[in-house]
């Protein structure tokens, strides 16, 4: 068999690899979202797989008539604007020092770092720091446990170690601080990397809820990832008026927590097509050195 043949047969081999990936992880989020829309016939005849069968929107008009669940997403949506920020500060600030082989104890500092992706206090310790702190039941207990991701950073260390050190010595030559050298010279050149990881912080945010079921039992500070964990596992009821009420009634339990995942859902899938010119090239120039 001829090389031109096997780089065909290893092409079609990683295309249907990759087709099959693609299709385990869309096929569920399909059948969700097609439960969400059929009717209770379609669903209790199991006649509902990939497209909806009888199309009713009336479970999603009953969650939106949830006043509880936009307040959630509100909260949800500032939480991970805040939380994406602040850990992009966090990180920067830790990966560019970092980059520069002349930091004095630059190796130690890594080490420690790297330790931190392999060792945890664990679940019990970390509840009774944020309890110890007087974080329960506050916005900050959700912010500062997470606010950086030692794999994140030092991503974002490897992509300024690539950058040519000319840049930073004419700069300096000119009476440039490293302050300003970040700001205007470093932190533009890295707009892939930066939005990937940014990326990456939005979305773990979002989708965690965790820290929440530890540390909030105030309502008015749950996540929009609790309220759908409450509403499928502990059958919470949701805040809706009479009239929504007896629409609720008529509908079956899995058309309501289908809606209710789409809900959650779909906000962040509306950020991706803003990203995602910049996510592969940020991961591959962000990881690899060269």
């Amino acid at each position: 068999m001829d090389t031109n043949m096997k780089n065909k047969i290893f092409d079609m081999t990683i295309n249907v690899i990759i087709v099959l990936a693609v299709l385990a992880c869309l096929i569920p989020m399909l059948h969700v979202a097609s439960i969400s829309l059929s009717s209770n016939a379609a669903i209790l005849s199991r006649r509902v797989f990939i497209w909806p069968v009888e199309i009713n929107l009336d479970a999603y008009k009953v969650v939106l008539s949830d006043s509880s669940m936009t307040k959630s997403l509100l909260f949800t949506v500032q939480l991970t604007l805040v939380h994406t920020v602040l850990c992009m500060v966090m990180t920067i600030l830790a990966a560019y020092p970092l980059s520069k082989n002349n930091l004095k104890g630059r190796n130690f500092f890594l080490l420690i770092i790297i330790i931190t992706m392999f060792f945890s206090g664990g679940m019990i310790p970390d509840y009774l720091l944020i309890k110890n702190l007087n974080l329960l039941n506050s916005f900050w207990a959700l912010v500062l446990p997470g606010l950086i991701s030692a794999f994140n950073m030092i991503v974002l260390k490897t992509f300024f170690s690539n950058l040519p050190d000319s840049l930073e010595e004419s700069a300096l030559i000119d009476g440039a601080s490293y302050l300003t050298i970040l700001v205007r010279i470093v932190l533009p050149l890295s707009l892939p990397v930066l939005a990937t990881l940014s990326l990456f912080y939005a979305v773990g945010r979002w989708n965690y809820f965790m820290d929440s079921l530890l540390y909030i039992t105030d309502s008015k500070l749950f996540p929009i990832q609790l309220k759908i964990y409450q509403i499928i596992y502990n059958n919470m009821q949701l805040e809706i008026s009479a009239a929504e009420g007896t629409m609720a009634s008529n509908l079956l339990p899995e058309s309501l927590k289908a809606a209710s995942v789409m809900f959650a859902t779909i906000p962040i899938l509306i950020v991706y097509p803003w990203l995602q010119r910049y996510f592969i090239s940020g991961i591959m120039i962000g990881a690899i050195k060269g």
